[in-house]
Parts: C-alpha cells; structure tokens; sequence
C-alpha cells in the first residue's frame, strides 16, 4: 500500500513543469526558502556534472549541492555502496552505536587527518556542520575554562544561535536577538579588498601583528578566549583564501595562549582547494577540524576531529540522534577513498590555475571582472563597476546587482553557479571534483554567453 500511494503520488505531477512543482512548493513550503527564487526549476535527474529539469532542459551544475556532491550527482559507486547497505543487513540508523561500517569508515577518515590521526578523536554530531560548529565551540569553553570566542569578519559557520553568533554575514543576524556574548570579530585578509586600505605584503603583515597584540595587551578590552574559529578559505565570505604566513602566526599565537584553533573546513575541505584539507596549504594543523558536506558523500553527515588532549566531555555532554548515519557513512567511505586513491587533489589543483588562467584572459576582454581568485576548484569571479572611480587600492567598486543579473543569464544559458561575498558580488565555482576540462571549457562558453546577454560589451 506504501509504493501504491508513493507512485500514485508522483503519478499526479508526473507531467508537470517547473511552474507547476515551484507553486506547489511555495504552497507547501515555509517562506524560508531560498535557493528557489535565484535557481527556479524542479529536478528531475541529475547525472555527474550535469542535471535535468521538469520542462527537459539541461544545466551544467558547478553548485553541487554548494560543494557536497564532491564526485558529482549519482556516481555510480556511490549508489552502489547505499544498495550494500540496503541489502546487508545493516540498521540505518545507530545512534552512537558502532558497526563494522561506522568501524571502517572511521579508522579511513582518521588516516586523512594530520599525521595519519595520531593525534586525533572524531565526534559524531548531528548531521549538519553548523551543529558540529556548536559542539566545537562548547568544547573549546569546557576543555579550556575560557568563555571567549574570536570569530572573523567575511567568516560563515552556520544558521544556528552559536554558529550564526560567529558567522560575519549580518543579514540574518537582524531578526534573531540574543546572540552569544564575548564573540569578538577580526578582519581576516583579503588580497583585493584589504580591511585595512594598505593591501599586499604589509597588509597581511598588519593584520597578524594586529590578531598577536590583542591576545599579548592586558589592555584590549578582549579576555583571553576559548577558541579561534576561521575558515582556510572563506566559502560564503566571497571565496577568500587566507595567506599561509597569517594561518601560520595564528596557529603560533593560539599555541602559545593555550587557546583552542577550529578550522571550519565544511566547505573547503576533502581535495575541494587541491589539498585534501585547505588549512594544509600553510602546513599547520589544527585542534578542532570541523567536517561535513563531501565528509557524507553527498548525504548528511557532520564530524569533529578533536587533538585528544582537548577531549573533555563527559558522556552524552553533546548528543544528536541522527550522527548514526550508516548510509552517510557507506557513501562517505567510498567518496573517501575515490578522492584519496585517485589522487583527485592534484587533478584539482591544476585545474584550479588552468582555469584561473582562461578566467584571467577572459578579463582582459570583460573588465566587469574584478578579481579572480581561488584554489582547486574553489573559484570566485568578484563582479565590479569598471566605469566607476577606482579605491586608494585601485580596485573598482561592488557590483550585486550586475553579478545577480549574471546569475541569472547563467540560468537561462544552462549554467548553475552561486553568489557570495560581500552584497553578492562574487560568482562562486564549486563543481563537481570529478569535471574534465571538457566540461570547464562549456562553463566558460556559458559564462561568456550570460556576460552578452546581461548587456555587458566586450573590450575590443
């Protein structure tokens, strides 16, 4: 009777169109929604890079999921490893209760870490990273008996109360009340658009003699704090990759203070930056590692790696009925093991400067294009106004508007890309980790395309 009243179900709209399933969401669905009113279409199939809507139409996808399908829609190792389980025996669901799945899967993901995990325990959390961000910064205040927390400008770690407390972004921060208290925010580099107004080598100079004098000035105003918490390469904030020499007097200065460092890799990590974890570029390690996204291979999953000298909770101190993912776990492990075995980082990273390097080109004829930027595939093309004045630093000013416009033509040419950065100026590249060069090239033939047909007027 359950597969009669499921198929009956899709039997009802099986001929419908976008417009039809988007007015039945917007029924059914809370206003809340977002990535329907940029993206309007329904999905019907999906296949590696590439999906296909309710009206036929096909879309090369370079969201994925904003990063999670690292191996692209539906591969078939992937499937196959959820029909294992399926047929297996296996329960789906185990709380914190090990298998011989969880097992496997974790003894895997512990080899990746630093030092092949020596030094490191995972925490299962419930399956969204900004709940394994909550957990990293209530155990940062227990194991340390500090209250504090430093955070960064640009910086996105999650839509819950202690997450969004530490997230940059203030647009959702007007209508929630109440955020946590002694979050302090710093100004994290930006290699285009220095915080500063001095750019280049002294501004990343400044910035890390700043971050080292608030911890040393008994007059700062700032306590000494629990935990710093940044991203390696800031996703949401505008694809901002922080310089290795400001990682690395971070990680010197939290050492020395004895204050807990938390990479937030959700986005950036497993291969996405052509290393297997970004913070990996400045050669440091972390004491919190926060995983989620390509970490479930495309199903939820969140996990901590934790410096076990750090491991200060009691029992049940952070629980979550869903971090007993076994599917996650079976499609993590294989996603895993594809992006380690078939050194899918090194294919990345040079795909990354290929592209940067065709991007590069394709702003000498389109000066709308601001800044490139990125590591793997990881990429941001920040749209500005180039008939504007230029800043003390030579940059033109922002352009949202322009760049929503571009996301729009890229829609309408079969392209799905994402916006962030500051007023969403930056166009954000996060593919699949499996696309050829082939498939780059049709993204750049579809991105100039969405350039002409938002009016803009090549430089001849």
């Amino acid at each position: 009777m359950t597969d009669k009243v499921r198929i009956d179900s899709l039997d009802a709209t099986s001929n419908a169109n976008n417009q039809t399933y988007l007015a039945r969401q917007a029924e059914f669905e809370s206003n809340v929604r977002s990535y329907p009113r940029k993206l309007p279409l329904a999905i019907t199939q999906a296949k590696g890079v590439w999906i296909t809507d309710a009206d036929q139409k096909e879309y090369l996808d370079c969201l994925a999921g904003a990063g999670t399908l690292a191996l692209g829609h539906n591969h078939p190792d992937v499937l196959q490893s959820i029909q294992n389980v399926i047929t297996s025996g296996l329960p789906l669901h185990t709380l914190d209760l090990t298998t011989p799945l969880k097992d496997a899967f974790s003894e895997y993901l512990l080899s990746l870490l630093p030092d092949k995990g020596k030094e490191y325990k995972l925490q299962f959390t419930s399956p969204s990273g900004a709940d394994a961000v909550e957990a990293a910064i209530k155990l940062a205040k227990k194991a340390t008996g500090h209250s504090g927390v430093i955070a960064f400008s640009g910086g996105y770690h999650g839509m819950t109360h202690g997450a969004l407390s530490v997230t940059g972004n203030l647009s959702p921060k007007e209508a929630v009340n109440g955020m946590i208290p002694e979050v302090q925010f710093m100004p994290y580099p930006n290699l285009y658009r220095c915080p500063l107004g001095i750019g280049g080598d002294a501004s990343v100079k400044a910035l890390t003699d700043y971050f080292e004098n608030l911890i040393n000035d008994v007059e700062s105003g700032v306590r000494k704090p629990a935990a710093v918490i940044l991203e390696a390469v800031q996703g949401e904030g505008g694809v901002n990759p922080a310089p290795a020499e400001w990682l690395q007097r971070i990680r010197k200065v939290t050492e020395e203070h004895g204050i807990l460092l938390i990479i937030d890799e959700v986005q950036a990590g497993f291969a996405r930056t052509g290393k297997f974890f970004a913070f990996e570029h400045a050669g440091i390690q972390p004491d919190i590692i926060v995983m989620s996204k390509a970490v479930g291979g495309g199903l939820p999953l969140a996990v901590l790696g934790i410096k076990k000298q750090f491991d200060a909770w009691e029992p049940g101190h952070h629980t979550g009925t869903f971090r007993g993912n076994q599917l996650a776990m079976a499609t993590g492990l294989t996603t895993l093991k594809i992006l380690k075995g078939q050194n899918i980082s090194e294919k990345v990273a040079q795909q990354g400067e290929w592209l940067k390097g065709k991007l590069a080109e394709m702003q000498k004829r389109f000066p709308v294009i601001g800044h490139v930027r990125g590591l793997g595939l990881m990429i941001g093309i920040e749209i500005v106004k180039p008939n504007e004045a230029k800043d003390q630093l030579g940059c033109y000013p922002a352009d949202g508007d322009l760049s929503a416009l571009l996301q729009k033509k890229c829609f309408e040419a079969g392209l799905i890309l994402e916006p962030g950065g500051r007023h969403g100026c930056v166009l954000r590249l996060l593919p699949s980790l499996l696309i050829t060069n082939q498939e780059l090239e049709v993204f750049l033939d579809k991105f100039e395309q969405a350039l002409l047909a938002a009016g803009v007027k090549p430089v001849v």
